[in-house]
């Protein structure tokens, strides 16, 4: 399994190798301008922070499309389609249903793969709350996922408590189209000490170490945090 630390200083990732950066860190005003790592990374699209505020996306597809053709490079290894979380509290957010939002995914990734992205692979997201739900919207893409396609599985970070429904969600999937190569997104070490869970995954990534810091009274946006949660993950 392939880690890749959450950061939020774009300029840390020379220091800690494999990264996921959200495109709210490199694009504004205030936005990141210069190339930052020379190792692989993957662009988050940073859909929970945007629902969570708008309850949609204000923006257009074709500028998300922008920042990826800006930042394409070999080492840009995905940008992750712009997905809708269906955790209860994102529902109440859009007032919209767990199918709403797996078509309003898939919607928004045929829209997003039919732009200019300079050959930057896309990370479709799989979402559902409940495992049945997740091979629900395996069927729903149908041939969009290819054979053996690296896809994301959303809605599960605030399940890191539960690694047992995790690995639920991971079987469901792979029960569904076993070929999938599987990213889980923001998945803590109490998911991922579970050997069952790594097992099942390509990639996952998390900034877990900021909030604990945060939490602990420590530095929320040192490297050296980032670095010791890498750590952790390595010895798995």
């Amino acid at each position: 399994m392939k880690f890749y630390v959450g950061i939020h200083q774009p300029s840390d990732a020379k220091r800690l190798g494999a990264v996921f950066v959200s495109v709210h860190r490199l694009s504004g005003p205030k936005g990141r301008r210069a190339p930052f790592t020379t190792e692989p990374w993957i662009m988050d699209s940073g859909a929970f922070t945007t629902i969570a505020k708008h309850g949609g996306y204000p923006e257009s597809v074709s500028a998300y499309a922008a920042h990826i053709r800006r930042w394409a490079s070999p080492n840009l290894r995905a940008a992750v389609a712009q997905d809708y979380m269906c955790e209860p509290h994102m529902l109440a957010k859009t007032g919209l249903t767990i199918a709403d939002h797996q078509r309003l995914t898939i919607e928004r990734y045929d829209a997003l793969i039919a732009e200019d992205l300079a050959g930057v692979t896309v990370m479709p997201v799989l979402q559902g709350y409940k495992p049945a739900d997740y091979a629900r919207h395996v069927r729903a893409y149908g041939d969009r996922l290819g054979l053996g396609a690296w896809v994301g599985v959303g809605s599960v970070c605030k399940r890191n408590g539960r690694p047992d429904a995790v690995l639920a969600v991971l079987k469901a999937i792979h029960d569904a189209r076993p070929d999938l190569r599987l990213h889980g997104f923001g998945l803590k070490t109490t998911s991922l000490a579970v050997k069952e869970v790594r097992d099942r995954l390509e990639s996952a990534d998390s900034i877990a170490w900021s909030f604990a810091a945060r939490y602990e009274g420590r530095n929320r946006n040192g490297w050296e945090e980032a670095a010791r949660l890498v750590e952790e993950i390595e010895v798995l």
